[in-house]
């Protein structure tokens, strides 16, 4: 499976983690295995989507400091999703901060709204300024 598709399904992993309560979130990536046609066993999308369950405080926490003026609970589930996926992969996973805002811009271009895009890209450029990314991978 290509990076690209890997990144898709652990985005959707991600969203419906958004509908799922704390216990259901971490059982979700295997029954997601178990009763779905697809492919899940990639190490990207199974170190991710656990990834994002362990550290989800501090993501959120990287998401509402970066986001003034917006409350978690207003951003659409989708919005809300590509962040997580964006602040984990540059703070957690050792993305690089360029590839990692990229492809969350892109695939808000797919799945969110109008203005996601714009907005995604502005969420995580501040985040990673203020993690000091800027001046260390890229």
């Amino acid at each position: 499976m290509k990076r690209r598709e890997a990144r898709e399904a652990l985005f959707a992993l991600l969203f419906e983690m958004t509908f799922a309560t704390p216990e259901e979130a971490t059982v979700l990536y295997e029954t997601e295995c178990a009763e779905t046609d697809r492919d899940l066993s990639d190490d990207y999308i199974r170190d991710g989507y656990k990834g994002v369950l362990a550290d989800l405080e501090k993501i959120d926490e990287l998401i509402a400091s970066a986001s003034k003026g917006w409350k978690l609970a207003r951003l659409a589930r989708v919005t809300l999703s590509l962040l997580r996926l964006g602040v984990y992969e540059m703070c957690f996973a050792g993305i690089p901060y360029h590839i990692a805002i990229n492809e969350a811009v892109e695939l808000a271009k797919v799945y969110g709204e109008d203005k996601s895009p714009g907005f995604i890209n502005g969420v995580l450029n501040k985040i990673a300024e203020l993690q000091g990314l800027k001046n260390t991978n890229g």
